[in-house]
């Protein structure tokens, strides 16, 4: 009897349940009736947050090189081309711009041996965490808006090879950082608003490319400058003071380009200028370089030279026939000088501009007027101050009559060029 009395009152209270809308639902158990315990609703709890798992890197130097890379995208203030809208999650090698390679020494590891955002328009400046990239070979911004200066802490950086941070908004002083890189073997800096001093440490380095033109740098071609070993130099476009060391002779067998255009080098150039035989280009326009008499006849023995440029200068006299007879010269430019000679080697050069000089019977010329007044007063390299002549050697003693002897031959022998240095190109 009790068992059917329960089953009847479970039966009813589900229906109740079922059917009736909670806010209606009211229930009356007779008294003395003993309703069975209802088991406990379950009530779920909210999900607890899944843990955060860590990128997976493949070695520790990729994650460095995320790390690196994203301070530098953070570091980014505008990036209209979206070059790094890609640079997400734990992939670096996959990021634009950024190449991988095995390492140097470890080749069954990968790393990250260059970046390249060339002609970019990015903004931003540089992070310190860039120095994680201790394998980086290669870093090329050029053409780009970024600001500020290099930082220090890229001297960790021993195996960048090229550095490339023209045509972009840096200021300050010379980044000496650069002096720390010991496999630094081409720098342009070029195109940016550097000043002050450059250092002369800086031509100790064993560079083979070397661009600091289009700055506000103001210094002197210092006397260690025969010490570097590049195959191309130009300083172009800042203020030099002084003139070409006596130097410049050890760099005979390594220099190809020499630019030093609107600079206001002054002086004269020396006859140690003869002897850069592997020169293909010299260009020493737009400056206030004098002549004793001619260029130095000691250029026609220049004998890879291609293109040469005087132009808007204040050489005079006669242009040595040598010059204009050397093998290889395609462009001779020596417009607005007070030239008064010419051979007839130079007419014969296809590509040449001889206007506004003091040559008899060519078209273009200055004012007879103008050449007398400018050779009224005569120059003398080696009295005009601005690049002292040699000091000459002390008197003898009063009590000595007798010439000393002569010293030995090999006393005057020129010391032999430095070797040039091989290198690998960096890893692609």
């Amino acid at each position: 009897m009790k068992m059917n009395t329960f089953l009847w009152l479970f039966v009813s209270l589900s229906a109740l349940f079922i059917f009736t809308p909670s806010h209606q639902l009211s229930i009356e158990l007779p008294i003395g009736s003993i309703l069975p315990p209802l088991v406990s609703p379950i009530v779920s709890s909210p999900p607890s947050p899944r843990p955060q798992v860590s990128p997976i890197f493949p070695n520790p130097r990729l994650e460095k090189a995320y790390i690196a890379l994203q301070a530098l995208k953070h570091a980014i203030t505008s990036d209209p081309k979206n070059i790094t809208s890609d640079w997400c999650g734990p992939n670096v090698c996959n990021y634009t711009g950024v190449y991988c390679a095995p390492a140097l020494d470890n080749p069954k590891i990968r790393t990250v041996a260059g970046i390249d955002l060339n002609h970019g328009d990015i903004s931003g400046v540089l992070p310190e965490a860039l120095c994680l990239l201790t394998d980086l070979a290669l870093f090329h911004i050029n053409s780009n808006r970024f600001c500020g200066s290099l930082p220090e802490t890229y001297k960790s950086l021993g195996l960048l090879y090229e550095l490339d941070v023209s045509n972009n908004l840096f200021s300050g002083s010379f980044p000496n950082v650069v002096l720390s890189l010991p496999s630094l073997k081409f720098l342009d800096i070029r195109y940016n608003n550097f000043k002050g001093e450059v250092p002369s440490r800086l031509y100790d380095l064993k560079l083979d490319a070397l661009f600091i033109n289009n700055n506000n740098f103001q210094f002197s071609i210092p006397k260690n400058f025969g010490n570097s070993p590049v195959s191309v130099v130009v300083l172009a476009n800042n203020k030099i003071n002084g003139c070409f060391p006596e130097s410049i002779v050890k760099m005979k067998k390594t220099l190809n380009e020499l630019i030093i255009s609107n600079s206001n080098l002054v002086g004269c150039l020396p006859p140690e200028i003869g002897s850069l035989t592997s020169l293909t280009v010299f260009d020493v326009s737009n400056n206030m370089i004098l002549s004793s008499g001619a260029l130095p006849e000691s250029m026609g023995g220049m004998k890879s030279l291609e293109q040469l440029n005087v132009a808007h200068n204040n050489f005079s006299g006669d242009i040595p026939a040598s010059i204009c007879s050397l093998p290889r010269l395609e462009n001779f430019t020596y417009s607005y000088n007070y030239f008064c000679g010419e051979p007839k080697a130079c007419l014969r050069l296809a590509d040449k501009d001889d206007r506004m000089n003091c040559l008899f019977d060519r078209p273009l010329q200055r004012s007879a007027y103008e050449c007398k007044a400018f050779y009224s007063h005569p120059v003398d390299c080696g009295a005009s101050g601005t690049c002292p002549a040699r000091s000459p050697p002390p008197p003898p003693p009063r009590h000595a009559y007798a010439s000393p002897p002569p010293p030995p031959w090999h006393a005057y022998a020129s010391p032999p060029p430095p070797p040039r240095h091989a290198y690998a190109p960096p890893p692609h």
